[in-house]
């Protein structure tokens, strides 16, 4: 696993749940923000705070149910990082040998990723999973996607707590 993007083997502290959800949100939040107003500043989402409010008024459902649909999508974003990452692996091999980039397995998972984030109103999902869709540079590619998990981490920590913890949980099975 690319060790950019290696947070699933981060040792989880012996103290509370509560305490190691904290921590999670925390370190987001601040990789995050220094993501969003440094390598990332010129896509303009330093200032960003998702709120349900929007997606509540445009789809016409409860703020329950859109707070377990964006639940979902933290999930569904954190497990898909995983994937990201194998190919993103491949992409590097492929770079690193001289053979062709084939961008489409890698774009076909952002896709796929951006139309919850627009049918849910999380803007910063947007543009970060736009921009993974539509660049080429690996580097920058990576920078995105660090900064999609560490987004999602901080629009739901509890929820991206349990799916981590889940994801080791079957990994070490």
């Amino acid at each position: 696993m690319l060790q950019k993007l290696n947070f699933f083997r981060k040792q989880a502290t012996k103290e509370s749940e509560s305490d190691n959800v904290e921590l999670l949100r925390q370190s987001a939040i601040d990789v995050c923000n220094a993501l969003l107003s440094g390598k990332l500043a010129q896509l303009n989402m330093q200032d960003y705070t998702y709120d349900t409010k929007e997606a509540v008024a445009e789809l016409g459902l409860d703020e329950e149910m859109v707070e377990q649909l964006v639940d979902d999508y933290v999930a569904q974003i954190i497990k898909a990082i995983i994937q990201f990452d194998e190919y993103m692996e491949k992409l590097q091999y492929s770079k690193a040998n001289k053979i062709e980039l084939d961008y489409t397995p890698f774009r076909d998972l952002a896709h796929k990723n951006l139309g919850v984030a627009r049918n849910l109103r999380i803007k910063d999902a947007e543009v970060l999973l736009y921009e993974l869709m539509k660049k080429d540079d690996l580097n920058y590619l990576l920078t995105c996607l660090e900064a999609l998990k560490v987004c999602a981490i901080r629009l739901r920590p509890k929820c991206a707590y349990d799916t981590i913890k889940l994801i080791q949980i079957k990994n070490s099975l």
